[in-house]
């Protein structure tokens, strides 16, 4: 894997910051004939779109209102965003939670104000191969592997006093955000560290230490990029990986490129771009008989994320009036299809979710146990 081509930067504007200043862009897409079944929708995001944008495009695309992400993507950040249409929006709650696998590259060397490429440099003393033993390094990234205390990036959404944090640092405060933790199933190398020499004369003009006098090349500074896989739990900050990777070293660093290819049981593999959807749906809305943007049938989805639970006529009608179960239906229950795992609710966090399906097929109704009931914690087939 080598993701350092895609880290030309896009235009400063901030994180997500085409919808949070005013300036959303319109996609030009296909507007479907008729509105998408309910169902998810896997969209491969490509570098400069908001994950807003997506969303926008995609109520075109499906003919409707009712679609919603489970997970932001930075504008820099490409890959793989789950999309909830129709339905399916009240299903996304028990998707964001998640987990998520990216490939990500770090540089080594330099920092940045939003600890990713679209920031100003703040430092940059450089860092060089030489410098890093294999040993140093996989005792950094084994430092930041396990069940960590993360503090999440000064840039990100988190609300502070009701104010996302990145408009608060946009307005030139200063804010310290809490340590949360995170789990980081796998913070590996995939290849070998590459060593860049990057022209930063006009961080230097501006003052900021760059190192390059050691250099003797001007402006220039050498820098390493680390190619890097991370699977993590829903809430981790890649970007401050690459921050936390930086400080380990005593060199700095900030994040490149970030293509998400995991959501879950979903892989980028099976996403489309927002070209072939249009492609797609301008076909569809031609044909004498057209059937919509084709979507995951939440069926599926839920036979992929969680537990399976076969209920009886009887069973089926009493969770379609919101009505418990005993609990000891939930020994009934069989694997998700194709993971041993299940998906972190943050629907019901803390909480096992299961899916109970009709003698039909259809999907009646997420359960949660409570005490001595299973209980429904969202019906997606009402009576």
């Amino acid at each position: 894997m080598n993701v350092s081509k895609q880290a030309e930067p896009v235009a400063r504007a901030g994180h997500e910051s085409d919808h949070h200043r005013g300036r959303r862009r319109r996609l030009e897409v296909a507007r479907g004939a008729v509105p998408a079944s309910d169902g998810i929708l896997l969209v491969d995001k490509p570098q400069g779109l908001t994950s807003h944008d997506v969303v926008g495009a995609t109520r075109r695309l499906a003919a409707t209102r009712k679609v919603g992400h489970a997970g932001t993507l930075d504008p820099m950040a490409t890959g793989l965003l789950a999309l909830g249409i129709g339905r399916a929006t009240r299903f996304l709650t028990y998707l964001v939670g998640a987990d998520k696998t990216y490939e990500a590259t770090i540089r080594l060397g330099v920092e940045t104000t939003t600890e990713d490429a679209e920031g100003e440099v703040t430092t940059a003393h450089g860092c060089r191969t030489d410098d890093l033993t294999e040993e140093r390094l996989r005792k950094a990234l084994a430092g930041l592997t396990g069940r960590i205390q993360q503090v999440p990036s000064a840039v990100s959404a988190i609300k502070v006093d009701g104010v996302r944090a990145y408009k608060r640092v946009r307005d030139g405060q200063d804010i310290e955000l809490e340590a949360r933790p995170v789990s980081i199933h796998e913070l590996r190398l995939t290849g070998e560290p590459c060593q860049v020499g990057v022209d930063l004369a006009s961080a230097a003009a501006a003052d900021v230490s760059t190192g390059a006098e050691a250099d003797g090349a001007g402006g220039e500074v050498q820098v390493v990029d680390l190619d890097v896989v991370v699977s993590c739990s829903s809430g981790t900050y890649v970007r401050a990986l690459a921050r936390d990777l930086g400080q380990s070293l005593g060199c700095g660093a900030h994040l490149t490129a970030l293509r998400r290819t995991g959501v879950g049981p979903f892989v980028v593999d099976e996403a489309h771009t927002l070209a072939t959807l249009s492609e797609r749906t301008q076909a569809d809305a031609a044909s004498p008989h057209p059937k919509g943007l084709a979507t995951i049938p939440l069926e599926e989805v839920a036979r992929r994320c969680f537990e399976q639970l076969a209920l009886t006529e009887e069973e089926a009608r009493a969770l379609r009036y919101g009505q418990p179960l005993d609990a000891a239906v939930l020994e009934r229950t069989e694997a998700p299809e194709g993971q041993s795992g299940t998906v972190a609710s943050k629907g019901a966090p803390g909480r096992r979710v299961v899916a109970g399906f009709a003698p039909d097929g259809r999907l009646v109704a997420l359960l949660g146990h409570q005490g001595s009931r299973a209980r429904p914690v969202l019906v997606l087939d009402p009576a």
